[in-house]
């Protein structure tokens, strides 16, 4: 009997071990359950808000592109205006003298010079002027370039005073001069709302992508709270037959010290037990010290 006795005492110890241990694996479970259910709805609440960046970046690239089409159409009718201001600018100039062929041994080829207007000949004076103060014309050359020079003066005075003289020419000129303004003011609105529409855009893709990060991160939470409370439930399963072995051994070994003594067994404890043990298998949260009472029953 002393025997028997003893190894039920060590299996009672070893049941005991085994409560404890589990009971304190299921309640670290349970703590990382916490913890993971926290930063999961903290990265679902980052989540909706990235969303709504999202959505506003999208309602404003759609109003840029908007924007930029409306610009695009008057830019067009810029351009349909300086279109038509160089064309009657072209007719108040009247016909243009057939130019003469550059004497350069390439008149077999048909090519013909452009002909000349104001802004063509003040662009070679400049040119000539900058090479003669490099000193790229000496000698003869010199007084053939100073020459050209004078000539090209002449010319740009020369078709100035027609030009001037010619109100259609100048009302020409003054009309086309406003439509490039408008025809680039117009440009510079279409690039400007362009570029608006296209840093929505951008933020819209950086913000999506924030959110496929922060969606992952809460499903990576997810699928650990998830794996949290399997290893919880296994743990307190296991806890569960740590306690009935524990309390069989305990009436085994209650009934064994009371058949010595001749007493009857201790009808109320036994009753408080498993009322605690109902609590526990129906799912309800003991305190600290019903958890302990069951493991100190004897």
């Amino acid at each position: 009997m002393d025997e028997l006795k003893t190894q039920l005492e060590e299996r009672r110890k070893m049941a005991d071990e085994k409560a404890t241990k589990y009971r304190t694996l299921r309640d670290e479970c349970n703590d990382n359950s916490k913890k993971f259910t926290i930063t999961r709805n903290e990265m679902n609440g980052e989540v909706r808000e990235l969303i709504v960046q999202v959505r506003e970046q999208r309602e404003i690239r759609e109003q840029m592109n908007e924007i930029v089409r409306d610009k695009k159409a008057v830019r067009q009718e810029a351009n349909k205006m300086v279109r038509e201001s160089k064309d009657a600018l072209n007719a108040a100039k009247g016909p243009e003298a057939a130019p003469e062929q550059r004497d350069d041994g390439r008149r077999g080829r048909g090519r013909r010079d452009r002909p000349d207007t104001i802004h063509s000949l003040r662009r070679e004076l400049i040119r000539l002027e900058n090479e003669f103060e490099m000193g790229r014309h000496t000698g003869k050359n010199e007084t053939k370039v100073m020459k050209r020079m004078k000539e090209i003066s002449a010319k740009i005075k020369k078709m100035k005073i027609s030009e001037d003289s010619n109100t259609d020419l100048k009302e020409s000129r003054e009309a086309l001069r406003t439509a490039m303004e408008t025809q680039e003011t117009a440009h510079a609105a279409v690039e400007q709302a362009a570029e608006a529409a296209q840093e929505a855009h951008d933020l819209m893709l950086q913000w999506n992508k924030e959110v496929d990060n922060q969606r992952e991160k809460a499903e990576s939470a997810h699928r650990k709270l998830r794996a949290s409370k399997k290893d919880a439930d296994k743990n307190h399963r296991a806890y569960i037959v740590s306690l009935r072995c524990l309390h069989s051994i305990q009436d085994m070994l209650r009934a064994m010290r009371g058949a010595n003594a001749g007493e009857g067994q201790r009808p109320s404890a036994r009753v408080e037990v498993q009322d605690l043990m109902g609590k526990l298998m129906s799912g309800e949260t003991l305190s600290t010290e019903e958890l302990m009472q069951l493991q100190r029953y004897d």
